[in-house]
C-alpha cells in the first residue's frame, strides 16, 4: 500500500501534468490565434482606416478644388459684373459728356437769343414810350386846339353878338 501512496499522486500529478501541458499548447494556439486575429483585425482596422482617410483626404481635395473652382468661377463673374458695369459707367459718362456739350451749346444759344430778345424788348419798349409820348404830346396839341377854336368861336360869337345887338338896336 505504500506504493499506492506514491504512484497514485504521482500518476494524478503525470495525467495533470499531460492536460496541464495539452491545455497550455491549446491555450497557446487559441492565444496565438487571438492574437493573430486581433493582428489581422488591427491591420484591417488599419486599412480601413488608411482607406478612410485617403477617402476623406480624396474628398477634402475634391472639395476644396470644387470650391476653389467655384471660388474662381465667383471671381470671374465677379470681374465681369464689374468690367460690365465699369464700361456702363464709361459709356453713360460719354453719353451724358456728349449731352452736356450739346446742352451747354443750346444754353449759349437760348442765351444770345434771350439777349437778343431783351434787347429787341428793350427798343420795343422805348418805341413803345416814344410813341406814347408822341401821343400824349398829340393830345395835349389837339385840345390845346380845341380850346383854341371854342375861344375863336366865342370870340367871333361875342363880335358877331355885338354886331348883331348894335345892328338890331339902330333901327
Amino acid at each position: 500500500m505504500n506504493k499506492f501512496y506514491l504512484f497514485i499522486p504521482l500518476g494524478l500529478t503525470l495525467a495533470f501534468g499531460g492536460f496541464y501541458v495539452m491545455y497550455k499548447q491549446q491555450a497557446q494556439a487559441s492565444i496565438a490565434m487571438a492574437l493573430a486575429d486581433a493582428e489581422k483585425e488591427k491591420a484591417e482596422l488599419a486599412a480601413q482606416k488608411a482607406e478612410a482617410e485617403k477617402q476623406a483626404r480624396e474628398d477634402a481635395d475634391r472639395r476644396t478644388a470644387e470650391r476653389l473652382a467655384e471660388e474662381k468661377t465667383k471671381e470671374h463673374e465677379k470681374a465681369a459684373k464689374w468690367a460690365a458695369q465699369c464700361k456702363a459707367i464709361a459709356d453713360d459718362t460719354a453719353s451724358y459728356s456728349a449731352q452736356t456739350r450739346k446742352n451747354e451749346a443750346e444754353l449759349k444759344s437760348l442765351e444770345s437769343r434771350l439777349a437778343a430778345l431783351r434787347a429787341e424788348k428793350e427798343k420795343a419798349a422805348q418805341d413803345s414810350f416814344a410813341l406814347e409820348l408822341q401821343i400824349e404830346a398829340a393830345r395835349v396839341a389837339k385840345r390845346a386846339t380845341e380850346l383854341e377854336i371854342q375861344r375863336l368861336v366865342e370870340m367871333v360869337a361875342r363880335q358877331a353878338g355885338t354886331t348883331l345887338g348894335s345892328v338890331t338896336a339902330t333901327p
